[in-house]
């Protein structure tokens, strides 16, 4: 089986915000995504490791570029100056193209 290339987008912000971004990334063309836990130390401060609503997630979502790039340009425009985040995304191959 050939590999595919796609992009992994990761974001990294605050648990707040879970459940609206993810309704979000749908909306925007991802066909799913992962979230976890996160902990860790930017420059906004040491985050902990709990779940609640001041601990931050990692959201990962595998897809093709142009979806990945409507994400990104809708996160940094609707989010970045109020809330801890970051964005960074990856060139990926995929074994099983037709998921993403």
């Amino acid at each position: 089986m050939k590999p595919n290339n796609r992009k992994l987008l990761t974001v990294v912000t605050e648990s707040v915000l879970e459940q609206i971004l993810c309704d979000e990334l749908m909306e925007l063309g991802a066909s799913g995504y992962t979230v976890v836990n996160a902990r860790g130390r930017g420059s906004r401060t040491v985050r902990e490791a709990g779940w609640d609503t001041n601990s931050n997630i990692r959201i990962e979502v595998v897809c093709e570029s142009d979806t990945a790039d409507r994400i990104i340009e809708h996160l940094r425009e609707r989010y970045y100056e109020n809330y801890a985040m970051i964005l960074y995304i990856a060139d990926v191959a995929v074994l099983r193209p037709e998921k993403f």
